[in-house]
């Protein structure tokens, strides 16, 4: 048996469970309609949210950057990768969340795994929310401290949990995802940091799929449950509603400075492209400026949930445009996400372990590029397929 023929093994085991994932070419920008595998489909499963990937001012303000600045700072942060455009970005982030300030990085999954392990080590406790991203899991994991996993969006088994470790003699941090980006559901943040004040612990939330969609004008979660102030820590992303790639920070001006002297990936990776940056900085000027994309997201949102629920689908627990369609076995998924893509829609089957184990489904993510036409014709195709599988009732 050769060393390495383990893979072989596992990759053939996937594929018979309907796990193996199907990775597909995406040949033109994103937007409503994008080409993929050579074939033009109705786009319904990209983070894409406000449709700022392919905006025109974003891809203005990236090509001048570029030519002030050029492709790459070539460097790290903090030897001599930080361009007038980072500290740019990041007081205007720092404005537009309300947050004293803001410090941020390459990606949102770099975000956590910058912030959790410079905040916490092995003598310290975390309180993690078992349906927590996985970034956030690896961060926990690289602190090294001690890891308390409390029930879903359950405030009262997080409490249990805290009692339990009173007396503990280090220090406490509860984290949690925003928005949970495979059901669409919203953290009980207001009742956490409750919890947390009482129990003297910092709280951290991962507001990736928040950014853009929740709040006044896409402020996110800490705006929405209105607790500036409150909330310690606040990550963010720049690659899903922003539509360009980065993460960030928001918090007290103490804690940015900390995590320019203690977050690794700050410290150990090269800084993001000055392109990039403009971007971004475009992607918050806009928002800044008008809450239109934010409210074309939410009217298109509720329309196509509303009448894909008249359809008889399960929708699971959604709060948001995120929108599962729950199939449960991941075989039934594969096959209804090929069915659609044979129809023309591109929306990808998801199962373990994104998912647990029989709850694989379509996810769905709504954007403000779509046009009520677009979210007809999707329906009709969800509907026929679904009949055909048997789904939903013909």
């Amino acid at each position: 048996m050769g060393k390495l023929d383990f893979i072989d093994k596992d990759l053939e085991q996937l594929k018979k469970e309907g796990l193996y994932i199907i990775i597909r070419t995406i040949e033109s920008p994103q937007g409503a309609w994008i080409v993929v595998d050579g074939k033009k489909v109705l786009n319904m499963c990209s983070n894409n949210y406000l449709g700022f990937a392919n905006h025109p001012k974003l891809k203005e303000k990236a090509k001048e950057a570029i030519d002030k600045f050029g492709v790459g700072p070539a460097a790290v942060r903090t030897i001599a990768g930080t361009m007038s455009l980072h500290t740019e970005l990041e007081k205007k982030l720092a404005e537009f969340k309300g947050a004293e300030a803001t410090i941020s990085f390459q990606s949102g999954f770099n975000a956590n795994l910058a912030t959790i392990p410079a905040l916490v080590g092995k003598e310290d406790v975390i309180f993690s929310d078992e349906l927590n991203h996985a970034s956030i899991i690896d961060g926990c994991r690289l602190s090294k401290a001690t890891i308390v996993r409390y029930k879903h969006n359950d405030p009262e088994d997080l409490e249990k949990k805290l009692e339990e470790y009173k007396d503990f003699p280090g220090k406490k941090l509860i984290v949690t995802d925003g928005v949970f980006s495979m059901d669409g559901d919203i953290a009980p943040l207001d009742k956490i940091v409750e919890v947390a004040e009482k129990y003297d612990a910092m709280t951290m939330v991962d507001d990736a799929h928040g950014e853009g969609v929740l709040g006044r004008g896409g402020r996110g979660i800490v705006d929405h449950f209105n607790l500036h102030g409150k909330v310690d820590i606040e990550v963010g992303t720049l690659s899903k509603a922003f539509g360009v790639v980065g993460g960030y920070v928001a918090a007290s001006k103490k804690v940015v400075e900390y995590l320019r002297q203690k977050a690794r990936p700050f410290l150990f990776s090269s800084a993001v492209t000055p392109g990039d940056v403009a971007a971004c900085i475009a992607a918050v000027d806009i928002l800044t400026e008008s809450d239109e994309l934010v409210n074309r997201l939410w009217d298109n949102a509720n329309y196509f949930k509303t009448e894909m629920k008249n359809l008889g689908f399960d929708l699971g627990i959604s709060q948001t445009p995120i929108t599962p369609v729950m199939l449960g076995d991941a075989k039934l998924a594969q096959e209804f996400s090929k069915n659609l893509f044979k129809e023309g829609i591109f929306a990808q089957a998801i199962g373990y372990p994104t998912v647990p184990k029989g709850k694989a489904r379509i996810r769905v993510m709504i954007s403000a590029t779509h046009s009520k036409d677009d979210l007809d014709f999707a329906l009709e195709k969800f509907e026929k397929i679904g009949k055909e599988l048997g789904v939903i009732s013909g």
